[in-house]
């Protein structure tokens, strides 16, 4: 006697038996992800010790912030563990006695090794901390940030620095946004340092060894960010049509993620517009020597317009910066940007109805004496400790390292163990 199963619960059976296997298949990688972790996590229990001091860089780009610091505390015999997202991070070759650089792999592999950081202090320029992957670790002490440009600190995304103990400012502008966010949210007060801007301590020192640049045509550094609000998805090509109607040098530097977010944009405005006597389009990894070699930069919102006006002493010309304000933690402000009084003094605003005065606008940016007073007023605001920056770093972290590690009745504290 043959067993007869009708097709309705043929297809039921079929169905379940796919769902006991799927349910199978995934307990066991599940099993498998937890087994690899507790034998990673029992090995770096079993290998390591706390680390004194852990920076972390989520991109290559940053040694250019932390290298002068490293620099400062390799000096002083402070041991520097540096852990970077980038596989070619020129960090990984430096030159330090006590800083140890590694890879510790790219996105979500970096940050589940963060998350189990066993160090006194972790010091950063990356934002979210708590927030999105990155976690604080029950086995750090203390949380640093520094940020990587003049400017404003609430243009991150929202509650980007919340959750660091520690931040290291520019600019007393800079602490009255921190203060506000904190009242508006109930967070505790964080530690506030000024200590200026380390890295364009650095630069302006490497230019005062080199000099400025040797005669040359007037030059125009063209370097847009990316995104919508861009100059080359607002103005697109006319831009380039308008500079090179000048008949001053232009150079173009994208932002390197335009390479990749924009790349068919790009290809089409190269083909269009290849490089020629005139017109050079710039990828140099450094960019100290491009803009060395500039008289003017024309850019949107990149920070790239204080680094050229502060340390290089030029103007600038600058599109709208008004752009959506809803993701980040500027929103939550009912005052203006600083970046929005600082623009006006160091440089002029490049509108759709003035393009094709293009020129005149670059002339007179050159040549008008109150923009040097401007760019003098606004390095005041935005970059305090002129070339004290790494020095002061170096002191702050010491200093918190030997007050986390001193025993708690030296420190005024109750200690419990007595």
């Amino acid at each position: 006697m043959r067993l007869y199963i009708d097709p309705g619960t043929g297809s039921m059976l079929f169905t379940v038996l796919l769902g006991v296997i799927g349910a199978a298949a995934y307990s066991l990688r599940m099993l498998v992800l937890k087994l690899k972790m507790l034998v990673g996590r029992g090995k770096a229990e079993e290998d390591s010790k706390k680390l004194p001091l852990v920076i972390f860089s989520d991109d290559k780009r940053y040694w250019s912030i932390f290298k002068p610091i490293c620099r400062e505390l390799d000096k002083r015999g402070m041991d520097v563990t540096y852990m970077t997202a980038s596989e070619d991070d020129p960090a990984l070759n430096n030159e330090f006695e006590h800083v140890k650089a590694k890879f510790i792999g790219a996105g979500n592999k970096a940050f589940s090794k963060l998350n189990f950081l066993n160090a006194s202090i972790v010091f950063s320029t990356t934002p979210g901390l708590d927030v999105y992957q990155w976690k604080r670790s029950k086995n750090v002490d203390y949380y640093v940030h520094i940020f990587h440009t003049a400017g404003e600190v609430t243009r991150y995304r929202m509650f980007g620095i919340d959750y660091y103990d520690a931040l290291l400012i520019a600019g007393d502008y800079q602490e009255k946004d921190i203060r506000d966010l904190e009242k508006q949210r109930g967070l505790p007060p964080k530690e506030i340092v000024k200590v200026g801007i380390p890295f364009m301590d650095e630069m302006a020192a490497r230019l005062k060894k080199v000099g400025p640049a040797e005669e040359h045509p007037r030059t125009v550094l063209l370097a847009p960010t990316w995104g919508p609000s861009a100059i080359f998805k607002v103005h697109g090509g006319r831009i380039i049509d308008e500079l090179l109607k000048t008949g001053y040098r232009v150079i173009v530097r994208p932002h390197p993620q335009s390479f990749t977010s924009e790349k068919e944009m790009l290809d089409k405005l190269m083909e269009e517009y290849p490089n020629s006597d005139q017109l050079e389009w710039n990828r140099d990894t450094d960019n100290f020597e491009v803009l060395r070699r500039s008289d003017i930069l024309i850019s949107d919102f990149s920070g790239v317009v204080f680094d050229f006006s502060l340390i290089y002493d030029k103007p600038v010309i600058y599109t709208d910066p008004n752009f959506n304000l809803a993701p980040y933690d500027a929103w939550f402000l009912d005052r203006p940007l600083w970046t929005l009084s600082a623009l006006p003094r160091i440089g002029m605003e490049l509108k759709a109805d003035n393009t094709s005065n293009i020129k005149e606008l670059i002339d007179q940016c050159l040549e008008d004496t109150r923009f040097s007073q401007g760019r003098k007023e606004v390095r005041d605001e935005a970059w305090a400790y002129y070339g004290e920056g790494a020095v002061r770093c170096a002191d702050y972290i010491m200093n918190k390292y030997q007050e986390l590690t001193q025993p708690k009745n030296e420190r005024g504290e109750k200690d419990v163990t007595a």
